[in-house]
């Protein structure tokens, strides 16, 4: 079998979680993503669009970790947690997949509003890198002439 080497984008999504959802995750218990409302909810929106974690027989293809955010809400916000003035941490999930770098900016853009539209964030943390390489079978009709040899 040899390496294939695909261009893609990365979308990485900071959700806020609770304590409780955190360490059930941090112990090992998948089933805390579906049982957080907010998690399975993002999980439930990114399933919708096909294009993202899709590496030809594996679909949704996702990572995830566990950290902390932290800011200090200036005046004029409206903070789902925390205070104007007050310096708030928040346990978060991090939720990283990839998608084809030829994928049309209209569908990106697409699951991105779909994502501030639910995120419970005011401003929400959301990434999406610029064309990298990744090994796998990324599938993509597209790119089909992105195997590097």
């Amino acid at each position: 079998m040899s390496v294939q080497l695909n261009t893609v984008r990365k979308l990485r999504v900071h959700w806020p979680i609770s304590a409780e959802t955190f360490t059930r995750i941090a112990t090992g218990e998948a089933s805390a993503l579906q049982l957080d409302p907010g998690v399975a909810e993002l999980l439930n929106t990114v399933e919708q669009f096909q294009d993202l974690g899709d590496f030809g027989n594996y679909k949704h293809v996702f990572e995830s970790g566990l950290g902390l955010e932290g800011f200090t809400c200036g005046d004029g916000a409206a903070p789902t947690l925390g205070r104007v003035g007050e310096k708030t941490v928040s346990p978060t999930f991090v939720f990283t997949t990839y998608f084809d770098a030829a994928t049309e900016n209209a569908v990106v853009e697409q699951f991105l509003q779909e994502l501030v539209d639910i995120h419970p964030w005011e401003l929400p943390v959301i990434e999406v890198t610029g064309p990298l390489t990744v090994t796998g079978g990324l599938n993509s009709k597209a790119h089909s002439g992105a195997a590097a040899s």
